[in-house]
């Protein structure tokens, strides 16, 4: 039993890359927020995956770094396939991510520079002497505290609406807007500590999502109406058109980094997805290409499906869009051939039909779906891209050819081309006999 408690702990810290003997501090989601967000130290995070090839490759520079920055620069990893709300909280889609927290804390910036140790130590001494600077020049650089800003905003309380018995209808339930309300009581202490998180909130969302607040000690109808029981009480109200059902219960945290990041994924949840397009012209292309995956549909020749089972493709790649919403996707499609160039590019043509790749522009590299072309596999082929599993290869040539200007499908069946009718109207049958005779002879 001991041998097997043993072959556990050394296996577990194998899979998690770093052990307690680096000088890699190890992040978890009970220990950020007291280690990273609210200290004053300059942090360098990275999230990663145990099973994340890239993520290996990329840890013994890590420690290199942690053990020159050691005293100088906080240097940390958190395992984001175990403590994945700590990967959602900042937008993790890929591994190994690195993030810097500096001056603001809440609003972390990407590192982008090489997986080297020199570059990471050199990118932290950068940061860390502009924080300095900040500070010389009376700009603060404590980046701590409470941990309820996102941004540079400044809290207007005058960006949080009033409600009332009056106008709660006409303002939340008949709008189509979203709607945060909380429900408190002037003398409540729980109500007095969320105020100025509530007002940096509403400040921060502004535009996007609205937040109101409404004193249910007075205006006990509209309280009523939702069964408030205690306070502060904070109901989520969705876009679009409303009714008493409509009320979710909030269950996020009380700072207001938390009330944004709750509010930013209800945002993401209610956005319309991307439109899947038929790469006709260059624009499109390049439309797709801004986005952080181009995926391009390669469909059969319609009259080798016809209509409806064009359609059946297209429906697949409609319900991924809408699954994955809330990434930087992009859809395009062409009929098999339409676009050759391209097509050659990356490597398509050995596939069949229907393929599919996804681009990534910034890198010039492409993944191509290896499974089927289903609803299945095509949600498994992204699933392993957006956790940077997927297998990639370099866009032949480095850049992707210009595409063609073609016209639109028309949504219609295919047509066979028609062949032109021969008239023998002219022709004697006898001619025909004779001239047959003469060639048996």
């Amino acid at each position: 039993m001991q041998s097997v408690f043993i072959l556990l702990f050394v296996v577990g810290h194998v899979a998690a890359l770093y052990s307690p003997s680096d000088d890699v501090i190890d992040l978890n989601a009970n220990n950020f927020d007291s280690k990273v967000i609210q200290s004053d130290d300059l942090w360098l995070v990275e999230f990663y995956a145990p099973w994340c090839g890239h993520c290996k490759s990329l840890a013994p520079e890590w420690k290199k770094a942690a053990t020159a920055l050691k005293g100088i620069v906080k240097v940390g990893a958190v395992d984001a396939d175990q403590h994945q709300s700590l990967g959602g909280r900042y937008g993790v889609r890929g591994f190994p991510t690195i993030k810097v927290f500096g001056v603001n804390k809440n609003l972390p910036t990407d590192y982008n520079g090489q997986r080297s140790a020199a570059s990471i130590v050199d990118t932290a001494i950068n940061q860390a002497k502009q924080i300095a600077m900040a500070r010389l020049s009376g700009g603060g650089g404590s980046s701590g505290g409470s941990g309820g800003s996102r941004s540079q905003k400044t809290a207007d309380p005058q960006d949080v609406v009033e409600l009332t018995d009056s106008n709660f209808d006409s303002m939340v339930l008949d709008s189509t807007d979203l709607w945060l309300v909380e429900f408190f009581a002037p003398w409540c202490g729980h109500c007095k500590n969320l105020a100025p998180h509530w007002a940096e909130a509403a400040t921060e969302l502004k535009g996007r999502v609205k937040l109101g607040a409404l004193d249910a000690t007075v205006h006990t109808v509209a309280a009523g109406k939702f069964n408030v029981r205690g306070y502060p009480t904070i109901k989520f109200f969705p876009g679009g058109k409303k009714d008493m059902s409509s009320a979710e219960d909030y269950d996020g945290g009380r700072t207001a980094n938390d009330i944004v990041k709750w509010a930013e994924e209800k945002l993401a949840e209610s956005a319309e997805p991307p439109e899947v397009i038929e790469l006709t012209n260059q624009e499109s292309l390049d439309a797709c290409l801004e986005k952080q995956l181009c995926h391009i549909a390669f469909l059969p020749d319609i009259l080798d499906t016809g209509a409806s089972g064009r359609n059946d493709y297209l429906a697949v790649l409609a319900d991924m869009a809408e699954k994955y919403k809330k990434r930087q996707f992009a859809y395009l499609w062409s009929a098999a051939g339409a676009q050759q160039k391209l097509e050659e590019a990356v490597e398509v043509g050995g596939f069949g039909y229907p393929a599919m790749v996804s681009i990534n522009s910034r890198k010039m590299k492409y993944a191509t779906l290896r499974g089927a072309f289903s609803a299945d596999g095509v949600n498994e082929y992204l699933r392993d891209l957006v956790y940077g599993r997927g297998s990639t290869a370099p866009v032949r040539g480095g850049e992707l050819p210009k595409v063609s200007t073609v016209e639109p499908w028309d949504g219609k069946d295919g047509e066979l081309p028609v062949e032109d009718d021969i008239d023998l109207s002219d022709v004697e049958l006898d001619d025909i006999e004779t001239d047959t005779k003469k060639e048996e002879l």
